[in-house]
């Protein structure tokens, strides 16, 4: 069910519809609506447990879509049950863990049980990530000193999104095991929390202490927030359909898929075509899922601003895909030991944390090459820094200057990130090095669309801001008008067949 189809059109309505229908459109600004009594309690349960479902039957519908093409062991209905499965029960396992540690003081025990949790969800995550990557690359690893194996025949499909709910529920426990939450109280709570399915597939990556008191208490029904959100969704479709998937079928898909086919210039129009359909295909999800949560009185974090307009490679990651690298700061690279330990180890925490970035962004070597190549950068800023620090230099590269040189390094990563092969990689910066300037595979409507693009991502956000606010305070048929064309626009730029989310498939 992908978030820019008609299809999820249909469902978030009917469930927008349903759940004020449950709740009652009360305003918390009421002091009424704040007195806890038997009547908004059941209605409190009824939405949880409507949402939960609608939660279910959005990933059941999505995985089993999923599954018809892969062909899993189990056949896609068995397999998309069992991806369920993995939800409900960690969840319940998770729920119940918070229970304990939150009553026992015991060190050890604290400390088996947080075990018990990751355990859980990084054997899940390692099984299915990574199994058919391990088998290939041993097959490999065999082949090459004489071994002679069969490939191995069972491969087992991806569950949809499940690089983000595991980080979302292990983000909970070891909170709860640091006494920097209180476990939640409601069992449907925390089921929604993990499964809520404006960010169940490919986040933002929502943390514990954002969304459990937001579902603990009375949602408003806040016409202006419903707006916003509305806006949000328009913003993040067009973003999706109207740029990212013409410059993926225009020339991103075919140039990285056959780079020999091309010439430099085409292959560099493509590099920097695929900076902008990332940013405005995740960054387009982003935006829908923090709309559509909107539409039900949550708020999700921010996931970007406007990330190619950093200074270097610390400033990019304050930008870019913000809960994933937020997390990986506060579970992974502060846990290592971050910058307190000197400048070494501080280096050899940021390759580590890259690395392992990389790695959780699927099983790939190309993966793993693209968290080092960020790593090495992230480490060399922090060498320029503390050199500059310890001699007391001022010296500064000029601002554009500094953009220019971050932009084009994230790009060379990025070459490692989109091709399929590291043979495609190394075979398309070959090309990119010939220097032939042909350009019949351009046509001016990709580069119409990269403009719009790069205009699209250097509106300040400010001025973003200012025309949401607008389009709020319009009256109702205006703010109709302004989405009818919207929906307009996106159905002449879209093409015969949708394309899936970039992040969907972590």
């Amino acid at each position: 069910m992908l978030f820019a189809s008609p299809l999820y059109g249909v469902f978030l309505f009917a469930a927008y519809f349903v759940f004020w229908a449950i709740t009652g459109r009360t305003s918390t600004n009421n002091p009424e609506a704040r007195r806890p009594d038997a009547r908004r309690g059941r209605r409190a349960l009824a939405r949880a447990v409507f949402l939960v479902a609608a939660s279910y039957v959005f990933y059941f519908y999505g995985t089993w879509e999923t599954a018809k093409e892969q062909h899993p062991p189990l056949g896609a209905i068995g397999w998309s049950l069992l991806c369920l499965g993995i939800i409900f029960v960690g969840s319940s396992l998770d729920f119940r863990i918070g229970k304990w540690l939150a009553k026992e003081e015991r060190p050890h025990a604290r400390k088996a049980l947080l075990l018990c949790s990751i355990l859980y969800y990084l054997g899940v995550l390692s099984l299915f990530k990574y199994f058919n990557f391990a088998a290939d690359s041993i097959t490999h690893a065999l082949h090459m000193v004489g071994v002679r194996i069969s490939p191995m025949h069972l491969r087992l499909a991806l569950p949809f999104g499940i690089s983000f709910f595991t980080f979302e529920t292990m983000s909970y426990t070891i909170d709860v095991y640091r006494k920097e939450i209180e476990p939640s109280q409601r069992y449907v709570d925390y089921l929604l929390f993990v499964c809520f399915f404006p960010h169940l597939v490919a986040g933002p990556i929502v943390r514990p202490h954002q969304m459990l008191p937001q579902l603990a208490r009375e949602p408003a029904f806040d016409v202006d927030s419903q707006a916003r959100g509305l806006f949000r969704i328009a913003c993040g479709v067009v973003k999706k359909i109207a740029i990212g998937d013409v410059l993926a079928v225009a020339i991103v898909k075919r140039a990285f898929d056959n780079p020999e086919r091309y010439s430099s210039l085409e292959l560099l129009v493509a590099v920097y075509a695929y900076a902008i359909m990332i940013y405005t295909d995740f960054s387009g999800y982003s935006d829908i899922a923090i709309g559509s949560a909107a539409l039900f009185g949550y708020e999700l974090p921010e996931n970007f601003d406007a990330p190619y307009i950093a200074k270097d490679l610390q400033d990019f990651w304050r930008r870019w895909h913000i809960s994933l690298s937020t997390w990986l700061r506060d579970y992974l690279y502060i846990p290592l030991g971050g910058s307190r330990g000197g400048s070494w180890l501080t280096y050899r925490n940021l390759m580590i944390t890259m690395l392992l970035g990389g790695l959780w962004h699927g099983a790939s070597w190309n993966f793993v090459i693209w968290g080092a190549l960020h790593g090495v950068a992230l480490a060399g800023t922090r060498m320029w820094q503390r050199w500059r620090e310890r001699r007391g230099r001022t010296i500064e590269i000029p601002r554009a200057l500094a953009i220019f040189l971050t932009f084009h390094y994230v790009c060379f990563a990025w070459i490692f990130f989109k091709a399929p092969t590291f043979a495609h990689a190394t075979l398309l910066l070959a090309r990119l090095g010939r220097l032939t300037f042909g350009h019949d595979n351009i046509s001016e409507k990709t580069l119409l669309v990269l403009a719009a693009g790069v205009l699209l991502h250097l509106v300040p956000k400010d001025w973003e801001r200012a025309v949401r606010e607008r389009f709020v305070m319009r009256p109702a048929w205006v703010q109709g008008v302004v989405l009818a064309v919207a929906a307009c626009a996106v159905h002449l730029a879209a093409g015969s067949k949708a394309e899936p989310f970039v992040y969907g498939q972590f």
